[in-house]
């Protein structure tokens, strides 16, 4: 008797606490209809949840000029959902020239306003575009 009594809770408890077997994706790519490039097969934001997740935009000038193009479409990217930088809470940057990117690290400053997120500064051979130097990518959170 005490088993049957037991099998309602337990069907309750799964229901109300299961996860749901796909995730809300809701995505943003340069303004583009489909919401993702096809292509090379990205979208340049994914939002899960209240999380942000940017894909990389790059620049094939390593100056104050290619970072400020950067970080100018990282906010428009930013943007889309109502973010700014100061709902970053991490940043990886990879660069073909990590001493050059230090030299010009004010630029990047300047952004965050003081407010610095996590991150992580990768120096490799090449990016995804040959002629490519810079590349960032940012997780930021939205208020609930």
């Amino acid at each position: 008797m005490k088993y049957f009594l037991l099998l309602p809770f337990l069907l309750i408890f799964t229901k109300n606490f299961a996860q749901e077997a796909k995730i809300k994706k809701e995505k943003w790519h340069w303004n583009n209809e489909a919401k993702q490039d096809t292509d090379i097969g990205y979208t340049q934001v994914l939002k899960v949840d209240n999380v942000l997740y940017i894909s990389g935009a790059v620049t094939t000038e390593l100056t104050p000029e290619g970072i400020t193009a950067v970080y100018n479409d990282l906010k428009a990217s930013l943007s889309s959902y109502g973010a700014t930088f100061e709902n970053v809470v991490k940043e990886n940057l990879y660069t073909t020239d990590i001493e050059t990117m230090k030299k010009y690290n004010n630029v990047r400053k300047k952004f965050y306003n003081g407010d610095f997120p996590a991150a992580t500064w990768i120096q490799i051979v090449q990016l995804y575009l040959p002629n490519a130097k810079l590349e960032v990518e940012l997780i930021a959170h939205l208020p609930k």
